[in-house]
């Protein structure tokens, strides 16, 4: 296990939840990987904690479904399955199509504006080919329109989602053929935004997440093959 990450104290918080809040982002952010075994001695070694925070952190990881417990081997790093995908997508569908709706509505002049400098800066980032960086400014781009929603809820269920979908964005934007698609995409959510045009930015929206779903699902399927070849 060769991973750098360490554990940030935060005086506010117990270190159990630190510990986990640590592990959560390692696994959604792909530095700890599906199949990687979390062994509980090396992770409190590395993180400079007891084994019990580490423990605690654990099991609460496999009731988020992030960490699986197998027979004999103890907990690993949860595969990102296509059933997995398939949950997360289709209620992030519908809130995507809900959040472009309400943003035709409520979005202001600067909001379009923000908008429009955060498809630029997609672009941009798409030609760097770095992963984080085109994560970020993905994310960055989708924050523009929730916050247009103005509805504390849905921002707050999208942002949980967001969160879910770290793992599965890294996998679609490692697909680099996508990424000419993905520019076309934020652009077409962007004019009809603009133009107040629901119908066409809900439709946009769904063919985004859509496409989303066939590239990863296509990335798991071909890991899978992968490894298979590999035993």
């Amino acid at each position: 296990m060769g991973n750098n990450f360490t554990v940030n104290m935060d005086e506010f918080l117990p270190l159990r939840d630190v510990v986990f809040n640590t592990l959560r982002k390692a696994i959604l952010t792909g530095e700890l990987k599906p199949g990687e075994r979390l062994l509980e001695i090396h992770l409190a070694n590395q993180l400079g904690v007891s084994r019990t925070p580490i423990r605690e952190a654990i099991r609460k990881l496999e009731l988020e479904g992030l960490v699986t417990m197998i027979p004999r081997r103890g907990a690993e790093v949860a595969q990102i399955t296509e059933k997995s995908l398939r949950d997360v997508l289709e209620v992030r569908r519908a809130l995507d199509a809900l959040c472009v709706e309400l943003a035709c509505d409520r979005i202001t002049t600067e909001g379009t504006e923000q908008l429009k400098r955060a498809c630029d800066a997609f672009e941009h980032a798409a030609k760097t080919g770095d992963v984080t960086t085109i994560a970020a400014a993905d994310v960055a781009l989708h924050d523009i329109i929730v916050q247009a929603t103005r509805n504390q809820r849905l921002i707050q269920m999208i942002n949980n989602l967001s969160e879910q979908m770290y793992r599965y964005r890294f996998e679609y934007i490692k697909d680099e053929s996508r990424h000419d698609n993905l520019v076309e995409e934020h652009r077409m959510i962007y004019e009809s935004i603009l133009h107040k045009d629901k119908e066409k930015a809900a439709e946009a929206s769904k063919v985004h997440i859509d496409n989303q779903e066939k590239s990863i699902i296509n990335q798991i399927r071909l890991e899978q093959e992968q490894n298979d070849r590999r035993r």
